[in-house]
């Protein structure tokens, strides 16, 4: 072979290991850094934990299902505390900043009061994995505050916007002392008024160690839920906040719980 031909296809070669060892970096890259998290269970976690349930509620021996409602508070919140206070329930609360907890404080106290658990869906409902790490660290903190300074308390549990999560985003909540919990059960309740659509939707999606997915500041969910809890009771469930589906298990700060 003349040595002009095989200098050629030498180059070819070269460029084109070349090529693929970039796009499998690239890939690499990808995948280390907004794919890939640490996650778990409620079951997973539960089965891994040892020691006994403070609560009155073990979701190892019960049927449990946890009720959570974001973006609030929000003036039709009261009549969902006023709810589950006549179901003698409790739920967690995944709250949002501007235009929530600087507005409702006086609901907030309520919330902590009658025992619901608070979680932070940060200040301005922004995707986590698409501003910079700074921003994000802000989004957290700023909400984390604002909570701390109305309760007393701050949260060790958030709901990144849209699900929207990776592992810059588990960094910082680890850095925050935050535990990410997702959802098995949305109603998708931004997208209708039909107090019967959310039932219906909650009812078909819940299995048990399911957490379920409101939000408390649209027209159709408030209504709905006297006839979900109904139907969940009817169906054996207990309805629980996310840390009694987790217990004994702790919430562990970064990781991602999804049933």
């Amino acid at each position: 072979m003349p040595l002009n031909v095989r200098t050629r296809r030498s180059r070819i070669l070269i460029s084109l290991a070349t090529v693929v060892t970039v796009a499998l970096a690239v890939w690499l890259i990808v995948a280390l850094t907004v794919t890939t998290y640490e996650h778990t269970s409620p079951r997973a976690a539960r089965d891994k934990a040892t020691g006994t349930v403070a609560g009155p509620v073990d979701c190892r021996k019960a049927k449990c299902v946890a009720l959570t409602f974001d973006g609030g508070p929000s003036p039709t919140t009261p009549r969902l505390l006023d709810i589950l206070k006549g179901d003698h329930l409790h739920a967690t609360f995944f709250l949002q900043g501007k235009g929530h907890i600087d507005k409702h404080p006086d609901i907030i106290r309520r919330i902590a009061d009658e025992g619901h658990e608070i979680g932070n869906h940060t200040w301005n409902h922004k995707r986590l994995t698409e501003i910079d790490a700074d921003d994000a660290r802000h989004e957290l903190t700023r909400t984390q505050d604002a909570i701390e300074k109305v309760t007393g308390t701050r949260p060790v549990l958030m709901r990144p916007p849209q699900g929207r999560t990776d592992r810059k985003v588990a960094k910082i909540c680890r850095e925050l002392g935050l535990a990410q919990v997702l959802w098995s059960v949305t109603a998708k309740d931004y997208e209708t008024t039909d107090s019967a659509l959310i039932t219906e939707r909650v009812l078909d999606q819940t299995h048990r160690d399911g957490i379920i997915l409101l939000h408390d500041l649209h027209k159709g969910t408030v209504p709905a839920v006297p006839g979900i809890i109904k139907a969940l009771q009817q169906r054996g469930y207990t309805i629980v906040t996310v840390s009694q589906l987790l217990a004994p298990a702790k919430p562990q700060p970064g990781m991602v719980y999804r049933p």
